[in-house]
């Protein structure tokens, strides 16, 4: 979503400026083109030498520096952004945006853009609260600019309280969905369920699977990124979940309670957490003793989750297998009256557990497959929303599919 995208990244007199390397750093790996703007204060926490390293272009500090080109540089800045970051964003900073102030490089490229412009805010707990900075903020709000945090937590000025810097794949979760102008998902709902259930066998032990969430998170976010309304139902703490409503669970149970109720009114369910099949049938109410003896272990069934909920709407599972991936599959789909079911073979290279990438097959409710290439798992979340586009307008009509052709 980055690549080749001109992001004009703001930095603004906060002890929290060094996070604006690691932004910049993640935004060049990305593919992004960054063009560092340093206020006078900012300088003196961090040096322009860190962002010319990382970005191999001369960052902006003054507006009396000599121009290396004919073009006014604040407006050519402000032309060939994509979008602008101001990471961290000061009190001052903000009032002056609010205000129309146009006295530095910065503030005058904001005022020359036609580019979205995302603001997260770093400061003191009482400096935020104060009055005359939410009216500010709710003024750049108003106008369209896209507020990123800030946080609740410890502050370097030694207090608790809201004004953190806002995490920083949080920040470069909302500058991707604003660069995606892919919305062909707006005014969709999309519950999506990642990660392995745990199933307790007393308060210290469970029984789990080596889900890492990966492949699910990345469904959410592309249907976030694509203008949908995004419920994640997660087992795992993930990133970036910014722009989602997140309930986190750990049992089955737990995983289908939460989707009974997010699916109320919503037009597709992917299901792409790794669902434990069996659960203790006892949980021990205190930690079970290691012996010389064998432990005997009673398991019992857990709820389907996908048989059990019911509704128009879209319905895609997902299938890792370890052997006859395509007969499995198929069957899954058909016992769990899918319209799309996702398979891999997770013993294949660059497909197992925690991997970043992966090779899949989807196969559909009409009985066709297609195989994707190994591509990373944002590119297969993009490719499955492509083919779940054509069954959302008919079944919120009240259409039923037909069963799969054998």
């Amino acid at each position: 979503m980055f690549k080749d995208k001109t992001i004009v990244l703001g930095v603004t007199g906060s002890i929290a400026a060094y996070k604006a390397a690691e932004i910049t750093s993640k935004l060049v790996q990305a593919g992004a083109g960054v063009e560092v703007v340093l206020t006078d204060s900012a300088q003196k926490f961090i040096t322009p030498l860190s962002f010319r390293s990382l970005t191999n272009r001369q960052p902006v500090t003054s507006m009396w520096e000599p121009a290396s080109d004919v073009n006014v540089k604040h407006v050519s800045l402000a032309n060939a952004a994509d979008a602008i970051l101001i990471a961290p964003a000061t009190a001052n900073i903000i009032a002056k945006l609010a205000g129309g102030f146009a006295d530095d490089m910065l503030s005058c490229t904001v005022l020359a853009t036609r580019a979205p412009v995302i603001v997260a805010p770093a400061m003191n707990c009482n400096m935020w609260d104060n009055p005359v900075t939410q009216q500010n903020i709710k003024t750049l709000q108003d106008r369209g600019f896209i507020l990123v945090g800030p946080e609740t937590g410890y502050l370097a000025c030694g207090t608790e309280g809201r004004g953190r810097l806002a995490p920083v794949d949080q920040i470069l979760a909302i500058v991707g969905s604003v660069l995606n102008k892919k919305k062909d998902l707006a005014g969709k709902t999309f519950v999506v369920t990642t990660g392995g259930t745990r199933e307790p066998l007393d308060p210290v032990r469970f029984i789990g699977n080596r889900s890492s969430g990966k492949m699910g998170y990345a469904m959410a976010a592309a249907a976030r990124d694509r203008g949908a309304m995004v419920k994640l139902i997660s087992t795992v703490e993930l990133p970036e979940t910014a722009g989602m409503e997140v309930t986190r669970v750990q049992t089955a149970a737990e995983m289908l309670a939460s989707v009974k109720n997010a699916v109320k009114g919503a037009d597709a369910l992917i299901m792409a957490a790794a669902v434990a099949d069996f659960r203790p049938s006892a949980v021990a109410n205190e930690k079970i003793k290691k012996t010389s003896a064998a432990l005997d272990l009673k398991l019992e069934p857990t709820t389907d989750i996908l048989a059990e909920i019911r509704g128009k709407f879209v319905r895609i599972g997902f299938a890792a297998e370890t052997s006859e991936l395509i007969d499995n599959a198929e069957r899954k789909l058909d016992a769990k009256n899918l319209d799309i079911i996702v398979a891999n073979d997770v013993t294949a290279p660059g497909c197992g557990f925690g991997s970043d990438t992966n090779k899949v097959t989807l196969i559909f409710r009409d009985g066709h497959m297609e195989d994707l290439p190994l591509m990373s798992k944002r590119e297969v979340a993009d490719a499955i929303l492509d083919k779940t586009m054509p069954l959302l307008a008919p079944r919120r009509s009240g259409e039923v599919s037909p069963p799969r052709s054998q």
